[in-house]
């Protein structure tokens, strides 16, 4: 989904790339290491592979290791290997989602499960590896391509008369082409003083529950006749929900670090959510 993303606005903006899928196994370093000697000329490597099913996790933890740690510590190798900084896209599962105000990058990381677990790790062995790499946490990602909370919200209300949506979670909504702007600006940072490496933050503007989200996603989707049913969205409970995993009850995640270090005006996640719904979905 950022891939695919990232990959339409550099084609846009004239900037060439190589892109990599799962001919390119992350898990392999020497297959890594010799693409790199087939590219030498490469300055920024951006990893957007990740392993995301985050109750398969619990089952595949070997699996989900191999990708968010494993690889990133290949990915980070072969980048510090070409002399490349690495933009390396992590998660707000790092945190245990116990907090009540917005999380800032230097709080105190917690996973509670295994992906979060995997993932923090993997930032660990990004900075091991290669100093110079950005790590760029993100929540609640959607996109025209890829499975993703928008479209399967607007598949269930095109067939479904109710629906029952989660409201004890909050986040904050990111529409992967305002990310992918994002990442755009590390690489091309204008006139912009130096941007110190790290980890930043990055999501849309302002927080809701899932079911809140979900309401929204409804309304625009009927304004802008990508509906053409009613469906009745009923706010419940995380438990009416069993799941192997216990996910974040607050991924609020604070952005003025980005903001500052890249001078960006972040959109409102129902702005994007409009935008994307009205220009991407038809």
């Amino acid at each position: 989904m950022l891939g695919a993303e990232l990959c339409s606005l550099l084609e846009k903006e004239g900037i060439p790339f190589i892109t990599s899928g799962r001919e390119l196994d992350i898990r392999d370093k020497t297959a890594l290491l010799r693409f790199a000697e087939q590219h030498s000329h490469i300055k920024w490597l951006v990893n957007c592979a990740a392993y995301t099913a985050v109750e398969k996790a619990e089952e595949e933890q070997e699996l989900c290791r191999s990708i968010n740690t494993d690889g990133v510590a290949h990915i980070a190798e072969t980048a510090a290997s070409l002399g490349a900084v690495l933009i390396h896209l992590s998660t707000d599962y790092v945190f245990n989602g116990k907090a009540k105000n917005p999380y800032k990058e230097d709080d105190p990381s917690d996973p509670i499960g295994v992906y979060g677990i995997t993932k923090r790790h993997g930032e660990e062995c990004a900075f091991q590896k290669n100093p110079s790499t950005y790590i760029v946490r993100t929540a609640w990602l959607y996109g025209k391509n890829g499975k993703n909370f928008v479209q399967t919200m607007l598949k269930r209300m095109s067939e479904q008369n109710e629906l029952n949506v989660v409201n004890d979670q909050r986040g904050s909504p990111t529409w992967a082409a305002d990310l992918s702007r994002t990442i755009l600006s590390f690489i091309r940072p204008g006139d912009k003083k130096y941007i110190p490496y790290g980890i930043y933050h990055y999501t849309n503007e302002g927080s809701c529950t899932w079911f809140e989200f979900a309401v929204a996603i409804y309304h625009i989707a009927k304004e802008c006749a990508l509906l053409k049913k009613d469906c009745l969205i009923n706010p419940c409970s995380s438990e009416e929900f069993p799941s192997k995993v216990k996910r974040p009850a607050y991924s609020v995640m604070d952005k003025e670090k980005i903001k500052m270090a890249l001078s960006l005006q972040i959109p409102d996640w129902r702005s994007s959510l409009k935008e994307y719904l009205y220009q991407c979905v038809r």
